[in-house]
């Protein structure tokens, strides 16, 4: 069976092959599952994101990579909400700086909007929806909750990772090792959401 992830970002790719193999989210049909990526479809282009919801991108880059493709397609749009910014940058967060996405500039940003302000919570939600031919597309979501810190720490992950600490932890989403990220953050409750949704359809 193969299965298209709609995405080019080789750190998001990464990261959602690495939930895919953990036990909890594994999306076990009895077929082997063959993960394909956009980057497996050089000529179909990118999805323009101009929806105004998270949900709206998800389906949007879902749909679009399974009509090029004729095959199943899952996508996800991510995005930071942070309290004190009424939920900002939220759907717009791999462009809060501005184009193209930068995340060093993002983060400057973000620490500028912030200064001075006390509270700190915030939380990553992640979309997924899955489009498959001739069906409607489904959706599920995860959220990490947690707090900006006023400077960056760590040197893995990606995003606003090095600025997010997760509740339970004492560090940020860069400082924490990767199996442990990929057992708490939004887009790994999102998958385990979405491994619920794949055994009620498979």
């Amino acid at each position: 069976m193969k299965f298209v992830i709609a995405t080019r970002n080789a750190h998001k790719l990464e990261e959602i092959r690495a939930i895919f193999d953990t036990p909890s989210t594994m999306l076990s049909t009895g077929e082997s599952l063959d993960v394909l990526s956009a980057l497996d479809f050089p000529n179909v282009p990118d999805t323009i994101e101009d929806r105004d919801t998270l949900e709206g991108n998800a389906i949007k880059k879902a749909q679009e990579l399974c009509d090029a493709t004729g095959l199943m397609t899952l996508a996800d749009d991510s995005g930071l909400e942070v309290e004190a910014m009424d939920g900002a940058p939220g759907v717009y967060s791999a462009r809060y700086a501005g184009e193209p996405c930068d995340y060093e500039n993002n983060n400057a940003k973000l620490l500028r909007e912030l200064a001075g302000q006390n509270n700190r919570r915030a939380r990553f939600r992640t979309v997924m929806a899955l489009a498959r031919p001739g069906e409607e597309p489904l959706t599920v979501e995860g959220k990490c909750e947690g707090t900006i810190i006023d400077e960056l720490r760590g040197e893995h992950g990606f995003g606003y990772d090095p600025l997010f600490v997760p509740d339970g932890f004492d560090q940020t989403f860069a400082e924490l090792p990767a199996e442990t990220k990929n057992k708490i953050s939004h887009r790994a409750r999102a998958l385990a959401a979405f491994s619920n949704l794949w055994m009620s359809i498979a």
